[in-house]
């Protein structure tokens, strides 16, 4: 396929994208996020979190704005050379419509949204002086929605001419890849940077309305999702920064 080819369809796949109004899940590639663990040099082997955060992002397509507050809690191990981490978390949020005209059917301001879910998150590492390599790790996340949102979304479902992924229930799974590491001369202040790839499993409804394209191939990676993380934490009070689709911060306390 030509240079020239490659751009028309492309700039018709934006242009289409952008005429169109796509709802998604609302925690939909967001329902992710760091799960602390102690370290190899910790003198506690295991630790509770509680953490609340900020979370803003736009829907799938661009169209619209969402903003939610997130409140987590989490139990972290860790053993000769494997870690494990489990949690609870909860969700409330607002969806802000941005692009739909007010004499549109399917016109709305903004409509709340909440979520209720659980995260497990496991790795492998190996320690070198005053960092631990968790090269090999493995997150996965399952919620469920509720809230008006997720009733206009499948109302909307039952009808012609929208593109709706009407699912309340997600399951996300992927592979992670992290440093962790403490000050020179505090262990009490330890940094983490983390790497994830992952995706939603589940029939997606918009693969067979939105997106026509049937090859396998490009249907996993626009599935795929990156995030990256950021993790500090001083004595026992922790924050995190995380961004992908998103821009999550998040602060806390361990004990």
């Amino acid at each position: 396929m030509n240079n020239k080819a490659i751009f028309t369809l492309s700039f018709t796949a934006i242009l289409f994208a952008s005429c169109s109004h796509v709802y998604t899940p609302a925690l939909y590639h967001q329902d992710i996020a760091y799960q602390p663990k102690p370290a190899s040099f910790d003198t506690a082997k295991s630790a509770t979190y509680i953490s609340g955060g900020l979370n803003t992002y736009n829907n799938a397509h661009y169209n619209d704005f969402l903003v939610s507050g997130q409140i987590n809690l989490s139990r972290g191990y860790v053993f000769d050379n494997f870690n494990v981490a489990y949690g609870a978390f909860g969700v409330f949020g607002d969806y802000q419509n941005s692009a739909i005209n007010q004499g549109e059917a399917n016109y709305f301001t903004d409509k709340f949204f909440g979520a209720v879910g659980g995260r497990f998150s496991a790795n492998a590492f190996v320690t070198s002086g005053r960092t631990d390599f968790r090269f090999i790790g493995v997150e996965m996340a399952y919620s469920h929605e509720f809230g008006s949102f997720a009733n206009f979304r499948q109302y909307l479902n039952t009808q012609p001419g929208y593109f709706v992924d009407p699912r309340t229930d997600l399951f996300t799974i992927g592979l992670t890849s992290e440093i962790y590491f403490h000050n020179v001369n505090n262990s009490g202040i330890q940094h983490g940077i983390r790497g994830f790839l992952g995706t939603t499993v589940g029939h997606n409804e918009l693969n067979n309305t939105f997106y026509t394209n049937p090859n396998t191939t490009n249907r996993m990676f626009r599935n795929i999702f990156p995030k990256v993380s950021y993790f500090i934490t001083f004595k026992n009070y922790f924050g995190t920064i995380e961004a992908g689709e998103n821009f999550f911060i998040r602060f806390g306390y361990k004990f």
